[in-house]
């Protein structure tokens, strides 16, 4: 800043509610100088003339209309103005709570009326980051900037996989997925995107769906070739993805391996558990591998050309037999059992960087960073939740309640095999508290499948889709029943034989709508016995925020909601985990 008066930085009071007497002007702050991190950020803030032709992205998280774009006209001369914002150097647990992050929102609209030029001290911050989420039945990318009100979401895609596939070994408990036709999906979905955008990528987040595993040969994971966007890999030598669905682990398997050191309870479907089940049942099958991961981890391994591929925390913990407090396998109990340990992965903490793009990818430039792969669970209650009072109810294939556990907290160093919540690994060393279902969305989707085979043996063909929209409507007509249903026919994790039953069945209740109605509230209520109303005002939950395609085509379900839960609920809510993905580069490190 030569040839310009430093002025000194100044504290400048503002009364709020939670402190109406804050320190005078100038007044030191009483926080050690030792204590890290900081930020520090260079503003150029500029007088702009608005450009009616153009129009800002949506702003994601308030959802506001689009406005104007403030643009400079050609050859306009505005007036500037450089700067400089030192944040102070917060304790750690107030950079976890949010509040420094809310101050640099504060910083950015404070700076300029236009584009703050924004870098902080440990890095450039990214402009442009591409999320990308690996779903169960679809794959998602969101391309995400950062503007001068926070983050925006300026584009986004999705292609169903209809990656379903028959498991040779294991049917009928199998759950196996196509890899090739989920990176297919993935290549059409980027594929779609704007390529002047993709162009501007600095960053890749990924997530995906957790607990699954499928395993490739290291060296001939997939092959490149051009395509009418750019460069894009296929897969080679790889196996079908085996997914959390997946059922080929009876209880009597899993009683038989060794006891996990690990917070996790071991259920069907997990990483861990579905190798041992090759191990005893098709050894041949895993020798032809060399490398295992979730679906995430095999992309980033991909794009970024691992040797050996690297897992988070988040989806190491999903596998089982990880144990999160020293963030290690639990090697030797696994290597006592037989196990190849060399198929795990290395593990590193959610937010940090694998590696870069080793070549161009549909127009996103070679050398672009790429995160470690997370877990779309934990990407979705990112992309939504802003305090730690809110709840995060999510109903779609699955369903799941979650709430925040106080800093500093850390789960117990063996599970409770009863216990309906889990606990999961989340951000900066901190966890969630969940209570997963593995009923839900596909609950409602069996039972109109149900009633279209009934009408099908009966000589009438009905689409499912026209089912749907009229029990929901019948549903609505009744709003009470005595008929009591607990509604899970895919068991749960920690009741793996649990049925689904029915009671209270009365002469005078057995319509469609009867039925509907008690359907949509067994399932809140099986939530409910997971995770009580009681336990979450204990935590200090003040609001539930609910989300979920299920949840917002199901009115009889919301209102099922509002009955059970004592709380205000926010529906409407965008949980997207490729959104979260994209955020969570934006503020890792």
């Amino acid at each position: 800043l030569s040839g310009h008066t430093a002025q000194p930085l100044r504290w400048k009071p503002r009364p709020t509610a939670a402190d109406p007497q804050p320190p005078s002007e100038g007044t030191d702050l009483p926080v050690p100088l030792s204590v890290r991190p900081s930020r520090a950020y260079l503003y150029l803030s500029a007088a702009p003339v608005t450009d009616p032709s153009h129009t800002k992205a949506q702003n994601y998280k308030s959802r506001q209309s689009p406005r104007p774009r403030q643009t400079l006209a050609a050859g306009a001369a505005p007036r500037c103005t450089l700067g400089l914002v030192v944040l102070p150097p917060f304790p750690p647990e107030l950079w976890r709570s949010g509040v420094p992050g809310a101050l640099e929102r504060a910083v950015a609209e404070a700076a300029a009326d236009s584009h703050p030029l924004m870098a902080a001290a440990d890095g450039p911050v990214p402009t442009c980051v591409l999320g990308i989420d690996l779903g169960t039945t679809s794959v998602k990318a969101a391309l995400v900037t950062g503007t001068e009100r926070g983050l925006a979401l300026a584009q986004s895609c999705s292609r169903d996989t209809q990656a379903h596939s028959d498991s040779l070994g294991a049917a009928p408990q199998g759950m196996e997925q196509d890899v090739q036709k989920i990176i297919k999906a993935l290549n059409e979905c980027l594929a779609a995107l704007p390529q002047q955008q993709l162009q501007q990528v600095t960053h890749i987040g990924i997530s995906g769906q957790m607990h699954g595993v499928v395993f490739w040969k290291s060296d001939k994971g997939c092959k490149w070739s051009e395509s009418g966007t750019g460069p894009a890999f296929e897969p080679e030598q790889v196996s079908h993805l085996i997914t959390w669905q997946d059922g080929r682990c009876s209880p009597t398997f899993l009683s038989s391996l060794p006891l996990p050191q690990s917070h996790v309870s071991l259920a069907t479907g997990f990483g861990c558990a579905t190798v041992y089940w090759y191990l005893k049942n098709s050894p041949d099958f895993l020798k032809a591998y060399d490398a295992a991961g979730t679906i995430q981890d095999y992309v980033v391994a991909m794009l970024c050309d691992l040797k050996k591929p690297l897992m988070s925390v988040q989806n190491a913990a999903s596998w089982g037999y990880f144990n999160c407090r020293n963030k290690s396998w639990n090697t030797d109990i696994l290597k006592n059992s037989g196990f190849p340990v060399h198929l795990l992965p290395e593990v590193g903490d959610p937010g940090s960087i694998a590696g870069r793009t080793t070549c161009a990818w549909h127009g996103i430039p070679k050398g672009a960073k790429v995160g470690i792969a997370l877990g779309d669970f934990q990407c979705s209650v990112y992309s939504c939740l802003a305090e730690r009072t809110d709840a995060v109810l999510n109903i779609s294939t699955s369903a799941q309640l979650t709430i925040s556990m106080p800093m500093g907290f850390q789960p117990p160093e063996a599970p409770d095999p009863s216990s309906a919540v889990t606990y999961f690994p989340y951000f900066n060393g901190d966890y969630l508290a969940v209570a997963a279902s593995l009923n839900g969305g596909n609950v409602l989707a069996t039972f109109v499948g149900m009633v279209a085979q009934w009408a099908q043996e009966l000589g009438f063909q009905v689409q499912e889709s026209a089912i749907y929209p009229r029990i929901i409507q019948a549903a609505l007509a009744q709003k009470h029943s005595k008929l009591s249903v607990h509604p899970t026919i895919f068991g749960e994790r920690h009741l793996p034989e649990l049925l689904a039953s029915v009671s209270g069945i009365g002469a005078s209740e057995l319509s469609l709508g009867h039925v509907t109605r008690a359907l949509c509230r067994g399932l809140v209520e099986n939530l409910s016995s997971m995770l009580p109303v009681q336990h979450l005002e204990e935590m200090g939950v003040r609001r539930i925020l609910g989300s979920g395609s299920a949840l917002a085509r199901n009115e009889v379900l919301r209102q099922e909601v509002e009955r059970i839960f004592p709380f205000p609920v926010v529906y409407g809510k965008d949980v997207d985990a490729a959104v979260g993905a994209a955020m969570v580069m934006f503020h890792s490190k």
